[in-house]
């Protein structure tokens, strides 16, 4: 393709990487990144999805904006409080870069529309961004169903966490986490909190893990899980195993 001098601009530091160059950059262009949550994980995600130029990024969520979420989910400020975040962040990306199409779905993901929401514009990656583990499952599920990598991760007071699944490249989440806990056997961050900064750091991490997928570059965190301690300003990386008999991604898969 060819560049307008302000794509050229924009995108020059991009381009000078080697791992990038304009076939790169042409790539990003071209492809489209699905984030469900547009929440702490969400919002780091998309504006840096959006800076690095992704063609089309959509974002799933359900609810408005609260003045409580401001301590964390960057692509809201004061003047959205009461908008559905869907439409905060569409603004918000677009306020970036005009260049970025912006699909918004004001919907919980559930089992009657998570499959046509991801097949909608046949997304190339989804970021899971959600906070509670129905929807991770759900998501990793379809994700499986449909052949489709996705980034999860999850976040709690100073800790996160996040790994990446490609098909037949890894585990997926259900290998490793196998079902969802009882309900209220975990608290939520509503209960215990979270430092903003957490799902900050994750949350680029995932679009990071997004783009290098995209562009078939360094290694992605397929069969490992990256787990972060704030305290101890720790990294560490845990190796995983896909399981053979796994529900979702096995040899003996149940999904329909």
């Amino acid at each position: 393709m060819e560049f307008s001098k302000e794509q050229l601009e924009r995108y020059s530091r991009n381009i000078r990487l080697k791992e990038v160059g304009t076939k790169g950059q042409a790539k990003l262009l071209e492809s489209k990144v699905l984030i469900i949550g547009t929440g702490g994980l969400g919002s780091p995600a998309a504006m840096y999805l959006a800076a690095a130029g992704l063609g089309t990024i959509g974002l799933v969520d359900p609810d408005v904006v609260e003045l409580s979420n401001l301590q964390r989910q960057i692509i809201h400020s004061n003047r959205d409080v009461g908008k559905p975040k869907v439409l905060s962040g569409k603004e918000t990306i677009q306020n970036m870069n005009h260049e970025v199409k912006v699909e918004t779905y004001q919907e919980w993901v559930s089992l009657d529309n998570i499959m046509d929401i991801i097949k909608d514009r046949d997304y190339d990656f989804v970021l899971d961004g959600t906070d509670n583990f129905p929807a991770k499952f759900l998501i990793n599920d379809a994700c499986v169903l449909l052949q489709k990598p996705f980034s999860h991760a999850g976040v709690t007071q100073l800790l996160g966490q996040t790994m990446t699944y490609v098909p037949e490249k890894g585990p997926c989440y259900r290998c490793v986490f196998l079902n969802p806990p009882p309900s209220n056997a975990v608290p939520d961050n509503k209960e215990v909190g979270v430092l903003g900064v957490i799902p900050g750091i994750i949350g680029t991490i995932q679009a990071t893990e997004g783009i290098k997928y995209l562009l078939g570059i360094g290694e992605l965190l397929t069969g490992k899980l990256l787990v972060f301690d704030a305290l101890a300003m720790d990294f560490r990386k845990v190796e995983l195993s896909a399981r053979i008999n796994c529900s979702a991604c096995g040899e003996t898969s149940t999904l329909r």
